[in-house]
């Protein structure tokens, strides 16, 4: 008899064990997302839901409507909440020292998607999944030198939300990839903060400012701004993608319908899938305390009229963009 109460007991304990190991392993992440600015910023966050339903992560998304302040109280919540996790999308890249330090001084563990932070905040984070930014633009740029060749061309520039540093590096790329041609001039360079209405305004003044005719490419810190450029033109009587080339970053699907239209020309891929990676990380550093290299690189693709823009826009359409 004893010997199988003392079975008994511990075929119990080793459930209990099981059990309790089970919920030791399910992580509760929290996500500050910057908002829904954007066609690929809403696939970002469908995704997210994804990877983590996948893992078994509970995911808890704060929707900052693009504002550092509401950032940072989702932070402090997350912080209050006890998450075991933050992972952050910031909107600019300054101003998080203090707040990421209340995170470090709670040992929760921060992720960086998609955008860095200012390099003195470096040791407030645990890793930072992003492109490379820089590329990003550069890879644009080269585009547009080899499709113009020696032709003069007057460029206009639709930039991102001013202090994010994914705006500033995809300037600093394409900029530097247009430098060596002087035949290439960069002609008029203003924030579209990333949405469509906004690019669609400010590229109406761009045409106001310069005439249509005058314009030969527009390159857009991202396709949404591209998109809404792309309705200014044809509303002015102008032909988007032959009469005026346009080359913008995300790769989201809306414009492929556009290139396949032959309303655009060229897009660099920014896949939305920045959590799968950060899952990952985080899955490694609670279980084996693996510390990863502060940064991890996902890969871009330049995409032409060659890619058969509807195929890709089929694979894309379903992701929440």
């Amino acid at each position: 008899m004893r010997g199988t109460i003392s079975i008994k007991a511990m075929l119990a304990g080793a459930l209990l064990a099981w059990a309790g190991g089970a919920e030791a392993a399910s992580l509760t992440v929290g996500f500050s997302q910057i908002g829904s600015e954007s066609g690929w910023r809403a696939a970002e966050t469908t995704v997210t839901k994804n990877e983590a339903k996948k893992r078994g992560i509970t995911v808890k998304i704060a929707d900052a409507q693009q504002k550092q302040e509401n950032q940072i109280k989702a932070i402090r919540s997350f912080v209050a909440q006890g998450v075991d996790a933050i992972l952050l999308a910031p909107v600019v890249a300054t101003g998080w020292d203090a707040v990421l330090k209340e995170a470090r001084d709670a040992k929760i563990p921060v992720i960086l998607l998609d955008r860095d932070i200012d390099p003195a905040g470096k040791e407030l984070y645990l890793t930072a999944v992003t492109s490379d930014s820089v590329e990003e633009g550069r890879v644009a740029g080269a585009w547009l030198t080899k499709t113009v060749g020696e032709k003069p061309c007057n460029v206009v520039e639709l930039q991102g939300t001013v202090g994010a540093s994914v705006a500033t590096n995809r300037k600093k790329g394409f900029d530097a990839a247009i430098a060596p041609h002087a035949n290439i001039k960069l002609v008029r360079s203003q924030t579209g903060d990333f949405t469509r209405a906004k690019g669609k305004e400010v590229m109406e003044s761009f045409i106001k400012a310069e005439g249509g005719q005058s314009i030969c490419a527009v390159y857009a810190h991202n396709d949404d701004m591209m998109v809404g450029a792309i309705q200014a033109m044809k509303e002015a009587g102008l032909k988007p993608g032959k009469e005026i080339l346009t080359v913008s970053i995300d790769a989201v699907p809306d414009i492929f319908k556009a290139i396949a239209a032959g309303e655009a020309n060229a897009t660099v891929e920014l896949t939305p899938d920045m959590a799968g990676p950060a899952f990952d990380v985080l899955k490694a550093y609670k279980e084996k305390g693996t510390v990863p290299p502060k940064w991890i690189q996902t890969e871009s693709k330049l995409y032409t009229a060659a890619d058969d823009p509807l195929k890709v826009y089929n694979s894309k359409k379903n992701l929440g963009y």
